[in-house]
């Protein structure tokens, strides 16, 4: 996790919860009719996480979450802190003073890893939330866009297993559909700050080794 930022890209999963990766528009020009039918391709992941209201959620959840983010912060070092001080006292300690120290430090890990767990389920609950949240309502931007400019299919190009190899940046209608989406659910005056989400990792930059 970078530990300043929670919310990620959303996973495949998540993106579920906003119904199929390819929305037919109802008012568009059908395949076999006068002129060719017209497509698109959007980034929802992209689109959900750059939007306004998303980079506000991506804050709210940092300030959410930070506090545990930092108890795991301590409980790595103090893990460290203890393996260190075992392999400084190999030749001094006791055996029943090595033991005692292997026993916290087994704890503390034990501790730490179940404490992770529980972080990780709660963030990536938050995120579903988010991202059903926002998902939902820029499924009926889009559909309104769709209908309005006569868009027959428009593919998530983030979506796993897309059938996408190749397309023009001149149908990608990711930006246009984030500006359509902020200017309907514009954010409130004085929210928090907006952050550029980042895929989450753990605390630690390296595992604690049990002592």
């Amino acid at each position: 996790m970078n530990s300043r930022n929670i919310i990620r890209v959303a996973t495949a999963a998540t993106l579920c919860l906003l119904g199929t990766a390819v929305v037919r528009s109802q008012g568009a020009t059908a395949p076999g009719a006068a002129g060719a039918a017209k497509i698109a391709v959007l980034n929802v992941r992209q689109a959900i996480v750059t939007t306004a209201e998303g980079k506000q959620a991506s804050a709210e959840l940092q300030s959410q979450f930070a506090p545990r983010q930092n108890e795991l912060e301590g409980l790595n070092k103090q893990i460290n802190d203890l393996r260190q001080q075992i392999q400084a006292n190999q030749t001094t300690w006791s055996d029943e003073q090595k033991a005692r120290a292997q026993a916290q430090g087994q704890r503390l890990a034990t501790q730490l890893e179940r404490k992770q767990n529980e972080l990780q389920t709660d963030v990536n609950d938050a995120q579903g939330e988010v991202v059903d949240r926002i998902g939902r309502k820029m499924m009926d931007v889009l559909d309104r866009y769709a209908r309005e400019n006569g868009f027959a299919s428009v593919f998530d190009s983030s979506a796993q297993n897309s059938p996408i190899i190749y397309a023009s940046s001149s149908i990608d209608i990711t930006q246009e559909i984030i500006r359509l989406y902020d200017q309907a659910y514009p954010v409130k005056a004085g929210a928090a700050p907006a952050t550029t989400p980042k895929p989450a990792q753990k605390p630690a930059a390296n595992p604690p080794a049990k002592p």
